[in-house]
C-alpha cells in the first residue's frame, strides 16, 4: 500500500493543508518551525554537499534516516545552519527531548500522525464513496485527538527550550480556535451517529436484502456457547481476519448504499462533514510532524553508541576564536561498522590554542590518520546542524565553508594525469577558501617526488596559514609537520614493541618517520636484528 508522504500536498479526500492565511482559523503564536528560531521557512538543500562522500557523512545520514524515508529527512542534514541563534535553538530542543519523557510524548504523537496518513491512504485508494468518507472521518478524529493529547502533555511540562515552548503556545492557541473545535466536535458527532447504526442483512439465493435491526437473535453467540463445552485446551482459530485497510467488494458496497438509505440523516451528515472540513490539517502542525523527526532520528541513532559506552556532548560554538578542541571523539561512520562487528572503537582527542591553525597528521598507513581527519570534519559539520557530537567535551568553530581534498583515481575523461588533477582541484579550493573556512587534505601529491611534494605542500600551507583558515593535512611528508608556529604535529601511534601493530591513537607529538620506516623494514626482514641474524648464517 502506498503511504502518504507528510511533505507532499494533499488531494481529494485528503485534507487541504491550512496555510495559516485565514486569520479566523490560525492561532496567534509566532511558532513556525521546530528547526529554527526565524519565522522564515528553512530553505533546504536537495543534494548533499561536495565533501559528504569524503567525510563519510553520506553513510552517517543514511544510517540516521534509515526507516524514516516517508519523512524525506535528508535535506535537513544537507543544510548547514549559519546563524548561532538557530544552532543554540536546536541544541536546546535536543537536550529537552532527551529528558522528562518528552521523547516518548513526541514519538506517540508521530505514531498517531502515521496512523492518520494510513487512514487517508485508505480513503484515497478505495473506490466507493462511503468507504472513502468513513476513512476520512477516522483520519480527522485521529488528527484532532493527537493534537489535543500533545497539547495537554506539553502543558504538564516545565519546558525550557524556546522551540518547544513556542510549540506548546501554538498548540494551545490552535486547539482553542473555533475552527478546530468545530472540526473535532463535528467528527465526534458524526462518528456517534454512525456508531448507532444497526441493520440486518437477509440473504436468500442470489438476493440480498437490508432492513432495520429489530432485536433479532445473534446466532453467532448462540453457536459459540453451544460448542464451548466441547473445547479442549487451546485450539487453532480458523476465522479469517480482514486487513484493517483492505477494500470492500461490490456486494459490500451495495449493502452499504442500502444502509445509507435506511439512515439518511447519519450518512448526509458524513457527506457534509467531508465537504466542509477537507482542509482540517494545519500546515504548521503537518510541518512539525515531519521536522521533529530530525531530532528523533538523530537521538535514536546516537543512543546506539551511548549504550556501548561512547559519549556525545553539546559543543560550545565559536564565532570568532579558533581554539577548537574535542575529547573522546570518534568517526561516527566507522564506529557504526565496528560496533556491528563487535570491535572496539578507539577515541581520540585534539585541541588548537593561540595561533595554532593546522594539524599535520603523519604516521604509518592504516594507522588512523584519515579517520582522524574525517572525525574533525564530521563533528564540525554535525555541530553546525545543532546536533550533539561524538566526544565528552567539544569546542568547535562556526565555519562558513568546508572543503575536502582526498585522493581520486585517475579519470580518463578529464584527460588529466593524477598530479595535474590534484593541482586543479586544490587550486579550485584555494580560490574559494576564506579565513572562516575549514580545509581537510588527505594524502595530497603522493604521485610526485618527495622534493616536489614538499615544495607544493609548503606553498599550500603557507597560503592557508596567511589566510588563518583551519586545516587538517594528512601526509607522508614529515617535513610539513613543523612548517611554522601555526602548525601542530599529530602522529598515528604504533605499539613500541611491535611497530607493525597500529594502536589507532593519534597523539600530539613531533613527527619522526621512524615508525613507518621500521614497519617496512620489519615486513621485509631488514631490521638491524634481522640482518645480523641472517649474516650469521
Amino acid at each position: 500500500m502506498q503511504t502518504i508522504n507528510p511533505s507532499e500536498s494533499c488531494e481529494v479526500l485528503k485534507p487541504e493543508i491550512d496555510d495559516g492565511k485565514k486569520s479566523s482559523r490560525g492561532p496567534s503564536s509566532s511558532f513556525r518551525s521546530i528547526l529554527g528560531s526565524t519565522p522564515e521557512p528553512l530553505e533546504c538543500e536537495l543534494n548533499p554537499p561536495p565533501f559528504f562522500h569524503d567525510l563519510n557523512l553520506d553513510q552517517i545520514v543514511e544510517a540516521i534516516t534509515h526507516g524514516r524515508e516517508e519523512y524525506n529527512l535528508k535535506p535537513f542534514f544537507y543544510t548547514r545552519l549559519c546563524r548561532m541563534d538557530d544552532i543554540l535553538y536546536r541544541q536546546d530542543v535536543m537536550r529537552e527531548l532527551e529528558s522528562n519523557g518528552l521523547f516518548q510524548i513526541i514519538e506517540k504523537f508521530s505514531k498517531h500522525m502515521q496512523e492518520m496518513r494510513l487512514q487517508l491512504t485508505a480513503a484515497q485508494n478505495w473506490h466507493y464513496q462511503y468507504s472513502q468518507e468513513r476513512w476520512f472521518l477516522a483520519a480527522t478524529e485521529t488528527y484532532c485527538d493527537a493534537v489535543v493529547e500533545l497539547q495537554q502533555n506539553l502543558e504538564h511540562h516545565d519546558l525550557q527550550s524556546q522551540g518547544l515552548r513556542q510549540l506548546r503556545d501554538y498548540l494551545s492557541g490552535y486547539a482553542g480556535t473555533s475552527h478546530f473545535k468545530a472540526v473535532r466536535a463535528s467528527a465526534k458527532e458524526v462518528q456517534a451517529a454512525l456508531s448507532a447504526v444497526r441493520y440486518s442483512v437477509l440473504i436468500k439465493g442470489n438476493g440480498v436484502a437490508v432492513r432495520h435491526y429489530d432485536s433479532e437473535i445473534n446466532y453467532t453467540e448462540v453457536v459459540e456457547r453451544t460448542f464451548a463445552k466441547f473445547q479442549q485446551g487451546a485450539v487453532k482459530d480458523y476465522r479469517v481476519k480482514s486487513p484493517i485497510f483492505s477494500g470492500m467488494n461490490h456486494v459490500e458496497a451495495g449493502i452499504l448504499d442500502r444502509v445509507a438509505k435506511l439512515y439518511p440523516e447519519a450518512f448526509h451528515a458524513l457527506d457534509d462533514f467531508c465537504a466542509r472540513y477537507s482542509n482540517y490539517l494545519d500546515k504548521v502542525i503537518a510541518d512539525f510532524d515531519r521536522e521533529v523527526q530530525f531530532y528523533i532520528a538523530f537521538l535514536e541513532h546516537a543512543e546506539k553508541f551511548k549504550s556501548n559506552g561512547l559519549k556525545f556532548c553539546y559543543p560550545d560554538i565559536l564565532e570568532r576564536g579558533k581554539d577548537v578542541s574535542n575529547k573522546d571523539g570518534f568517526d561516527l561512520a566507522l564506529a557504526g561498522k565496528l560496533l556491528g562487528q563487535n570491535s572496539p572503537v578507539i577515541c581520540n582527542d585534539f585541541f588548537l590554542k593561540g595561533n595554532e591553525r593546522i594539524f599535520v597528521v603523519t604516521g604509518p598507513n592504516q594507522g588512523g590518520k584519515t579517520t582522524f581527519a574525517r572525525t574533525f570534519g564530521q563533528i564540525h559539520y554535525l555541530a553546525c546542524l545543532g546536533c550533539p557530537v561524538p566526544g565528552s567535551e567539544a569546542q568547535l568553530f562556526l565555519f562558513d565553508k568546508l572543503f575536502t581534498h582526498f585522493e581520486r583515481e585517475e579519470d580518463i575523461s578529464t584527460l588529466r594525469g593524477k598530479m595535474q588533477d590534484d593541482l586543479v582541484r586544490m587550486h579550485s579550493i584555494l580560490e574559494q577558501v576564506t579565513p572562516k573556512s575549514i580545509v581537510i587534505i588527505n594524502e595530497i601529491f603522493s604521485s610526485t617526488s618527495v622534493k616536489d611534494g614538499i615544495e607544493l605542500g609548503r606553498k599550500i600551507m603557507d597560503y592557508l596559514s596567511r589566510l588563518d583558515a583551519l586545516c587538517v593535512c594528512v601526509t607522508f611528508l614529515d617535513e610539513l609537520a613543523a612548517f611554522n608556529e601555526k602548525t601542530v604535529s599529530m602522529v598515528a601511534e604504533v605499539v613500541p614493541a611491535n611497530p607493525s601493530q597500529r594502536t589507532f591513537k593519534v597523539e600530539r607529538k613531533a613527527a619522526n618517520g621512524l615508525a613507518h620506516a621500521l614497519a617496512i623494514a620489519n615486513k621485509y626482514r631488514l631490521t638491524y636484528a634481522q640482518l645480523k641474524e641472517r649474516l650469521k648464517k
